[in-house]
């Protein structure tokens, strides 16, 4: 079974705390992997959030490629930032040669501004870019991309969170890296071929997702989604298609975001034909039918705004727990997980999602909590 875990704090931390809630679940994975998608950044990248990073681990080859591409493009580097690391043998995972964390700025005429979020052409350019540079790079496996957006940085290794931790130096507290929005995933992808892709949080123009559990309905899913945006590729994992479905809704359809749940894990026919909403709730299930969701699942997701949710499946048979104090709010598989960050919580205010909810927690670290 995946150990998750998700930090939202008012102020930048380091993915230190990550690790430390993963150490602590340590009996729930197999040390097969670690990854991690930190968002609303600090640290060393705090001036350049309004700058496409690309996160990318590769080959001398890999990188020599990607520069290409990006230079043929128009973009040009803003601020490159290269981790200080620990390379000492015994370490049990598998390295690449380099990983690349740099700012990069826009080509012309798209960098004469730079908005809050980036505008339809910017967001459009970027994901094209980032499907480019994934396929330069998977030619005789010369490297991985993760994610090329404004403040987002994307990790993801396969071996001992220990060891990937003290490789990139991140059991220190100070850290280059610090970030306001964390999520992180221990073990690798164990349904299907192991790769670096495999591994959650997934990240999608703006959307981060990952998930514990299983999806029954990965094929239908999958079948449906290749025909819904050319960004929709890979599959590695079943959860990929949970990132996918969010995404169709929120940025193809425009829906608001409690129709993510109905869509997922809808209510049965006799439940809706109780509702006053029956007849829209029908439409939404009959259209989207392909896109729900089968079995034990939690997932944990991060809208472009920074607002971070919680969705359990109906089945309600993976368990994850939510506290809060008036910094953070700490989220994880075990109770045990989030002890680690915040012992002297209000233990009886944690939150434990139900299988008809969804949890958001906003900037404010204010939590909602709608029935579906």
């Amino acid at each position: 079974m995946c150990r998750m875990a998700a930090i939202k704090s008012k102020t930048p931390v380091p993915p230190a705390l990550a690790l430390r809630m993963m150490l602590a679940m340590q009996k729930g994975h197999d040390n097969s992997g670690f990854a991690m998608v930190m968002q609303d950044l600090g640290g060393a990248f705090a001036e350049f959030k309004k700058f496409p990073l690309l996160s990318m681990a590769c080959t001398s080859q890999g990188l020599e490629r990607a520069e290409e591409l990006l230079e043929e493009l128009g973009f040009s580097p803003k601020f490159d930032y290269q981790p200080d690391v620990v390379n000492k043998p015994g370490l049990d995972f598998r390295r690449m040669p380099h990983y690349i964390f740099r700012n990069y700025r826009y080509p012309e005429p798209l960098n004469a501004a730079y908005p809050n979020q980036p505008t339809p052409e910017q967001k459009k350019l970027l994901v094209e870019t980032r499907l480019k540079l994934r396929e330069v790079l998977s030619h005789d496996k010369q490297g991985f991309v993760y994610s090329f957006w404004p403040d987002v940085l994307t990790l993801k290794e396969v071996g001992d969170p220990r060891d990937i931790g003290t490789y990139f130096q991140m059991w220190d507290d100070n850290h280059w890296l610090k970030a306001r929005v964390i999520s992180a995933q221990c073990r690798q992808n164990t349904n299907y071929r192991i790769v670096r892709y495999a591994a959650h949080p997934f990240f999608l123009e703006g959307y981060t997702l990952m998930g514990n559990g299983e999806n029954t309905f990965y094929q239908k899913n999958k079948e449906f989604q290749q025909r819904l945006h050319p960004a929709y590729i890979g599959f590695e994992s079943d959860t990929q298609c949970f990132l996918y479905t969010l995404h169709y809704i929120r940025e193809e359809l425009g829906w608001p975001l409690p129709y993510y749940k109905h869509v997922i894990t809808p209510l049965t026919f006799e439940e809706m034909q109780r509702r006053s909403d029956a007849d829209v709730l029908m439409r939404v299930r009959q259209s989207l039918m392909h896109l729900e969701i089968n079995g034990p699942n939690t997932v944990v997701f991060v809208l472009p705004d920074g607002a971070m949710g919680v969705i359990a499946d109906a089945k309600k048979l993976r368990p994850y727990v939510i506290g809060k104090d008036g910094d953070l709010v700490v989220s994880a598989s075990e109770v045990c997980g989030v002890n680690m960050i915040i012992p002297d919580r209000n233990t009886e205010a944690d939150i434990y999602p139900g299988e008809r909810e969804t949890v958001l927690i906003d900037n404010a670290l204010e939590v909602q909590r709608w029935q579906q």
